[in-house]
């Protein structure tokens, strides 16, 4: 009988998968859970302290120094030899990019990592396409995607012609930034032109160094040191509900897809902490089209907002990169890490039993971060990895630690209601 959280050994062939996290997000040790049930060997390069270390799933780790990044991720790369690299978050994403332009300057002594970083993401001539977001939006129009107009934004007159096209509310991106820093939304020419300047300004140094010491988060020391200015898109704002995808993909194809409308958010402009599972023809069609054009390899994100009036798909952005949803297993066609097994080892995709039948999925710990009290915790399908008491017991902490004011007596009341499955 299979136990909670556990698949039966599937073959002897055990795909190494090098998990490659820049910040201490709890969403990487979710995926080498689902990918060591899938089959896959999982191992590390991380910030040390990062939850990662709290699984069971990870047999080996590398740590990440934020000084000194790409030969933190070219160190681990050398050690653990992997089939594929997974990066977890963009700065990981541009450091393979870094470490790929590196390597093709050393011909045939880089070749080999060239190859495994491309066997990662995708076709090398997508990499500057899928951080420019101007560029991004135009080529999947070219697709036939619906998308919202973009245009890059590089003076105080392009803005005002953007304004004048566009309207307001008007939505500013940088390019290169995630979890809600790049982006704004602005009503006034006032607003923009103060959102311009934050938005395409190097982090401050006092910022970075809080999050450095503070956060033990190293991301944003390096683009303040370096003071780049951020090339920063305007976008025509589309009214309605946000939506997301997560895609498996290999050489261009997909294998597998999840498509979520979001129905609750950690913040305005952060993650998602409750989403909804759907099937969206245009959402998935666009995925397809946008893996195809692209020719990208590894899990990947886009995100969507559902038209209020028309329930159109329209495509805002691809993230290249795993996403905090990619570890869930659906039933077929909707289980990225079997989808990833089989593309690796050249087997047929063997789908995992479905996780849950409530289409209502509530992402645990970030929901219950956001609000211990949330009803989501009971009626959606509460997705805690029991069977990693460890992991589970460090959000415990990390919540503590980041509000004391509630007490480890009430999320046990909070977490008795919720029923633990059976091994």
């Amino acid at each position: 009988m299979r136990r909670a959280g556990h698949t039966e050994p599937r073959t002897n062939v055990k795909p190494t998968i090098l998990v490659a996290s820049t910040s201490r997000s709890f969403s990487p040790s979710r995926l080498a859970m689902a990918l060591v049930n899938a089959g896959c060997e999982v191992k590390a390069v991380c910030p040390s302290r990062h939850p990662l270390l709290k699984t069971r799933a990870v047999g080996q780790f590398h740590t990440y120094h934020g000084l000194t990044p790409l030969i933190s991720f070219a160190a681990a790369i050398a050690t653990t030899k992997p089939d594929l690299v997974l990066p977890f978050d963009d700065l990981a994403t541009l450091h393979l990019h870094d470490i790929y332009d590196r390597e093709l300057r050393r011909g045939k002594e880089g070749a080999p990592t060239c190859a495994l970083i491309e066997r990662s993401l995708g076709a090398a001539a997508s990499f500057p396409v899928v951080y420019a977001r101007t560029t991004t939006m135009e080529l999947a129009e070219q697709e036939g995607v619906r998308v919202p107009k973009s245009e890059v934004i590089r003076s105080a007159d392009d803005l005002r012609k953007s304004i004048a096209q566009m309207g307001f509310p008007l939505v500013l991106k940088a390019n290169a930034t995630s979890g809600g820093d790049g982006v704004s939304i602005v009503r006034t020419l006032e607003e923009a032109e103060h959102a311009i300047g934050a938005l395409s300004a190097p982090p401050l140094l006092a910022r970075a160094a809080k999050r450095a010491l503070i956060d033990q988060d190293m991301t944003l020391v390096w683009p303040s040191l370096l003071r780049r200015r951020y090339v920063v898109n305007a976008q025509t704002f589309v009214a309605g509900r946000e939506a997301t995808s997560a895609i498996a993909c290999w050489k261009g194809t997909v294998l597998a897809g999840l498509h979520f409308e979001v129905v609750k958010k950690q913040d305005e402009g952060g993650p998602s902490t409750v989403l909804r599972l759907i099937d969206n023809a245009e959402m998935s069609s666009a995925a397809e089209k946008m893996a195809c054009r692209l020719k990208l390899s590894g899990l990947h994100g886009l995100d969507f907002m559902l038209e209020a009036n028309t329930r159109n798909a329209y495509l805002i952005e691809i993230n290249p990169r795993a996403t905090q949803v990619g570890h869930l297993t659906l039933g077929p066609g909707r289980d990225l890490p079997a989808a990833l097994y089989a593309a690796v080892t050249g087997e047929a995709i063997r789908t995992a039993p479905k996780v849950t039948e409530n289409e209502t999925i509530t992402l645990f710990p970030q929901e219950w971060i956001r609000n211990p009290e949330s009803p989501y915790i009971r009626s959606g399908y509460h997705d805690v990895p029991w069977e990693e008491p460890e992991f589970v017991r460090d959000c415990i902490n990390r919540r503590s630690q980041q509000s004391s004011w509630y007490s480890r007596q009430k999320w046990i009341q909070a977490m008795s209601s919720v029923r633990r499955p059976r091994s």
